[in-house]
């Protein structure tokens, strides 16, 4: 296995699981050009024992020596990467969040090439909860106001995460609704009562917060909330190798922790 972003709060993650993982082996360790991090060992940079894999810059150069690719970078990183593996049928696993359209659907045309699984969020937890999701917003219909409240560190990028609106897609699907019309990020520039449609979005950004996700079903006289914490970044690194042990031997297609889990055939729509 390889890891991208290898010197991040993923990447040194990934290794540390990777490392204590008896069936993984961590072969190749990458970092963008100019971090101070290359060359150094990948396990001494996550903090632990010596790997005898050097943190290099050029995915090219070690594309014979892992099977799949882990990358939980940026779009134009994963996008680079994407390329590479497609042309070499490398495998991917990817958690990189914020990718815009041309992003997705560069991955879902390499996907005709080499497996794939991208995930918003990776915890077992969180995809459990997506499920959880479908059957909610069936079961209690238009008549309950939805409200997704997402948490994350201070240095997160985007907002909503991908993760909130991964949740707001699922609602509103099981809703009959397009999210793109319904949903309401910033409630200043919205005047008047709440639209009854409305599917709306807030983001606190404080301090070393893992993530947490609340989905909230608020109805005459009840409230119903899914809620998930994540208190520790590992949960998303567990959560990832499966999907590379999962993905290792699959032919060429795109997947998501859904199928991963097993998840895509209980419940269907």
């Amino acid at each position: 296995m390889a890891v991208a972003g290898a010197a991040g709060r993923m990447g040194r993650t990934l290794i540390e699981a990777c490392r204590d993982a008896p069936d993984i082996e961590l072969c190749a360790a990458l970092e963008c050009a100019g971090s101070p991090d290359l060359g150094q060992d990948a396990g001494i940079v996550a903090r632990g024992p010596r790997l005898g894999i050097p943190i290099t810059p050029h995915l090219e150069e070690v594309l014979n020596a892992f099977d799949v690719l882990v990358d939980f970078t940026v779009p134009g990183a994963t996008s680079h990467h994407l390329s590479l593996c497609r042309a070499a049928r490398r495998r991917m696993v990817i958690g990189t969040t914020g990718i815009p359209d041309a992003g997705l659907a560069a991955i879902q045309e390499a996907a005709h090439d080499c497996a794939i699984v991208f995930a918003s969020n990776m915890s077992v937890g969180v995809n459990v909860c997506f499920k959880l999701l479908e059957t909610a917003a069936r079961a209690l219909g238009p008549n309950y106001d939805v409200e997704i409240i997402e948490a994350h560190h201070r240095q997160k990028a985007d907002a909503p995460s991908g993760t909130a609106l991964k949740m707001g897609e699922i609602v509103a699907r099981g809703l009959n609704r397009d999210l793109a019309r319904c949903a309401v990020y910033d409630r200043r520039s919205v005047a008047g009562p709440r639209r009854a449609e409305a599917i709306g979005f807030a983001s606190i950004r404080a301090s070393d917060i893992v993530g947490e996700h609340t989905v909230l079903f608020a109805g005459a006289g009840e409230r119903v909330e899914i809620v998930h914490k994540a208190s520790d970044r590992g949960v998303f690194a567990h959560g990832a190798l499966r999907a590379a042990r999962w993905i290792a031997h699959r032919e060429p297609g795109l997947f998501d922790m859904q199928d991963v889990l097993g998840l895509r055939a209980v419940n269907p729509p």
